[in-house]
This record gives C-alpha cells, sequence and structure tokens, in this order.
C-alpha cells in the first residue's frame, strides 16, 4: 500500500500549518511559507519566454525575434545539469529531439532534393523542445518552493486574462485586420466568427484548470466563478475553436474524476447534452461544416496530396518525408501547386514529415508527462501539479486541431517541472 501523499491545496494545507506541524515538512512543499522574492521575481520574468508566449506573435517583433532565440539563448544553462545527478525523462527528451531532428532532414534530402544542413533549418520549430534541460536547470538553482511556481504560473495566467480585457475593452475596430495572409495569426482579427483576439492561452488554460480544481476540493464559489470567468473569455474573445474543444474536453474529465458513483451516472447524462448545447452555439457550429468558406476544401486537398505523395512505399510512411526548409529558395507551396500547410492536417502532417517512427515519438513525448504524473501523485497531493497534468491531457484532446509540434516548449517546461519536483521529493523526503 502506498503512503498518503501530501496534500498541498484546499483546506487540508491551512490545517496543516495551523496544527503546529509545519516545521516537520520540506520546505518545498511548505505552502505556508510566503513567496520569496528573488525566486518568484526570475520565474514572473522568465516564464512568457519559456512558454512560448510571444513566439507566434509577430505584432511585437522584438518579442517575436527574442521567442525564437531563446531556446539558443537559454541554452548554457542546460550544460550546468552536468553537475546534478540525471533527472528522470532525460533521456527520452534526448532521443526524441535529436531523432526528430535529424531523421527528417536527411530523408528531406532524398526527397525534396535540399542538402542536410538546409534540412536541419527546417526543424526549428523544435528547439523549445531544449527548454526541458534548460529550465530544469533554472529550477535547479532557483530552488523555488512548489508554492512559488504555482504563484508564476497563476500570475502569469491571470494577466493572461487580464490583457483579453483590457485589449478587449480598449482596442479600436480598425486595428482588426480582415484581410492577411493565408496562414498568419496577427493578434487582432475579424473573420465570420467577429472580432477575435488570438492571445497564447498556455497559462490562461492551466489558470482555468487550476480554479476548476481548486472548487471541485473547496466547493468554495469564488474557485468556480474564476474558472468561469476563464472560460467565457476564452469563449467570446479568444474564439478559438480547438481551445473549446479542449476546455469542455478536461471539464468534463476533471468532473468525471472527482465525482461519486451516482454523480457519473447524472454527468453521463447531462455531459452530452451540455456539450451538443455548447456546440451547437455560434461559431463553434462551424467546426463541424465542409464548405468553402470553413477551409476545408483547402485542408481535404491537403489531405489528398499528402497521401498521394506517401504513396505505397512503407520506408516514406516509416521514416517520413521530411519537408521543405522555410530557407530554401522552394516551398511546399510551390512544390505541391497548393496552399499546402502541414499544420492544417495535424497528425497526418505529422506522419507526413517525421514517418511513424516520429509520430510514436511525439504521442510519448505527450504521454510520459501523463504516466509520470501518477508516479508524483503518489507523494504529493497538489492541484497544480495536477493542472499541468490536465494541460498535456487538453494538449491531446486538441491535437486533431492543433498539432502538438507548434508548442513543443509548453510541455517541455511542464515535464521540467515534473522532474524538479520529483528530484526535490527525492532528496527532501515527504512529509
Amino acid at each position: 500500500m502506498r503512503a498518503d501523499p501530501v496534500t498541498l491545496d484546499g483546506d487540508a494545507a491551512v490545517a496543516a500549518a495551523d496544527d503546529g506541524t509545519r516545521n516537520d515538512r520540506p520546505d518545498f512543499l511548505d505552502t505556508a511559507v510566503p513567496p520569496r522574492g528573488l525566486p518568484l521575481a526570475v520565474l514572473l520574468l522568465s516564464l512568457p519566454l519559456f512558454g512560448q508566449i510571444f513566439h507566434y506573435m509577430k505584432d511585437l517583433p522584438s518579442l517575436w525575434a527574442l521567442s525564437k532565440a531563446f531556446p539558443i539563448l537559454s541554452l548554457p544553462l542546460a550544460f550546468t545539469l552536468l553537475v546534478w545527478n540525471r533527472a528522470p525523462i532525460t533521456r527520452q527528451v534526448v532521443i526524441t529531439f535529436a531523432w526528430l531532428v535529424l531523421a527528417p532532414s536527411f530523408v528531406a534530402t532524398v526527397y525534396f532534393d535540399q542538402d542536410f544542413f538546409t534540412g536541419v533549418a527546417a526543424q526549428v520549430k523544435l528547439l523549445p523542445m531544449l527548454y526541458f534541460f534548460s529550465f530544469l536547470a533554472l529550477l535547479l538553482y532557483l530552488r523555488p518552493t512548489l508554492r512559488e511556481l504555482a504563484t508564476g504560473y497563476i500570475v502569469c495566467g491571470l494577466l493572461t486574462y487580464g490583457a483579453l480585457i483590457i485589449l478587449w475593452a480598449l482596442v479600436p475596430q480598425s486595428w482588426y485586420s480582415g484581410n492577411y495572409a493565408f496562414g498568419s495569426s496577427p493578434l487582432f482579427s475579424f473573420d465570420n466568427r467577429g472580432n477575435r483576439i488570438r492571445m497564447p492561452m498556455y497559462f490562461g488554460m492551466i489558470t482555468l484548470f487550476y480554479g476548476y480544481r481548486r472548487f471541485l476540493r473547496s466547493r468554495q464559489v469564488v474557485w468556480l466563478l474564476a474558472a468561469a470567468l476563464g472560460f467565457v473569455l476564452t469563449l467570446f474573445v479568444v474564439k478559438t475553436r480547438a481551445m473549446m474543444v479542449g476546455v469542455a474536453g478536461m471539464l468534463v474529465i476533471t468532473t468525471w474524476g472527482s465525482a461519486s458513483a451516482v454523480q457519473r451516472l447524472v454527468l453521463l447524462v447531462l455531459a452530452p447534452i451540455g456539450l451538443a448545447g455548447l456546440f451547437s452555439f455560434g461559431y463553434l457550429s462551424t467546426l463541424f461544416q465542409t464548405d468553402a468558406t470553413s477551409g476545408f476544401d483547402v485542408r481535404w486537398t491537403t489531405v489528398t496530396k499528402a497521401l498521394d505523395f506517401l504513396g505505397t512505399d512503407w520506408i516514406r510512411w516509416l521514416f517520413g518525408v521530411g519537408t521543405i526548409s522555410p530557407i530554401n529558395s522552394d516551398n511546399l507551396f510551390a512544390y505541391f501547386d497548393h496552399m499546402f500547410f502541414l499544420a492544417d492536417i495535424t497528425w497526418l502532417g505529422i506522419l507526413f514529415e517525421f514517418g511513424i517512427i516520429g509520430t510514436i515519438l511525439i504521442l510519448l513525448y505527450q504521454i510520459r508527462g501523463l504516466f509520470f504524473y501518477r508516479r508524483l501523485e503518489y507523494l504529493v497531493d497538489s492541484d497544480f501539479l495536477a493542472s499541468l497534468r490536465d494541460y498535456i491531457l487538453y494538449t491531446l484532446l486538441i491535437s486533431g486541431l492543433y498539432p502538438p509540434t507548434l508548442t513543443p516548449g509548453e510541455i517541455a517546461v511542464i515535464l521540467a517541472i515534473f522532474a524538479y519536483t520529483y528530484q526535490r521529493l527525492q532528496t527532501d523526503g515527504p512529509a
């Protein structure tokens, strides 16, 4: 039988702090000690970059360029890990990153007639996977408590929602662009969904999941209202269908996990009705449309051209065919005579570029976080860590609409936190 995990959130944490047992607990888990200024300040400054918040925000060119360069700029931190014991998950991240960069770069020399080093440049999108090492090294030197980590994330999440409210209230209509290049993602856009603010929601989603978990634990309405506000802002301001699919799915899954047998029976009846109602609402109903305005015809043509190119050659299916590097004078548009975006066809695009082997490695990269959380769950019961696990599951839920290769740094940072937590628990010992 396992020992009861240390509970860090909710009423139990307050009771433990008040009954005189606080000093018997390791500092890493002590929720009664206020966050320290220096670790929290460093986290608040670095988390937006590690979380790839500015990675696709070309409207902010300086921050966008810094975000693109940050995997390399922060890499020296990773070399300091040599003085520490090898962290869990390290081997898998190394193997996954090396294969995903080298294998498609090599096969692209055959199928797209480009040299190997040009092919490597096509995989710069994978560089944020290295955040596992650089962020883990930063954590090992800062040695933040779990409360400081949670505070950093929640503050970033609250700032995300605060920025959404301010921008929604103050930005003039003239800033919303209705004409932009296909495949670009301006921060302010106008389309058949109305005005949209394409705010990166990494911290916002985790904050929403955290608030809902706190409500389920404490039954305090304030946490439910906080989660509901995040849901409403995402629904009516961000207006990204993939996000709403993921959020709705995670709320059902989280509720199911904390429900009694009777409540689960009720949920089996109400959840399908609620989801059907949600996705028949406004722009969400277009998720299932296949007319020209939905872009389905463009994606379907991409699917057929990708499948035709893979053909019946098992080597192409197993190892993939790579892609044409953006620094190449040619591009996929010209090669296929079509607006050919691998991201549009999500998992098929991943299989096209990385093959079955690479696709399995990417999937296992996500799943490892889910299984490793179960390992942590035996030692510590934290709503914050659970909300990080929720985000990994969320990325899997939306992966059919938004491929995980676009923002691999998000999962890398979560895996680094899991590895750091495990190492601190092994060093300090459970309470």
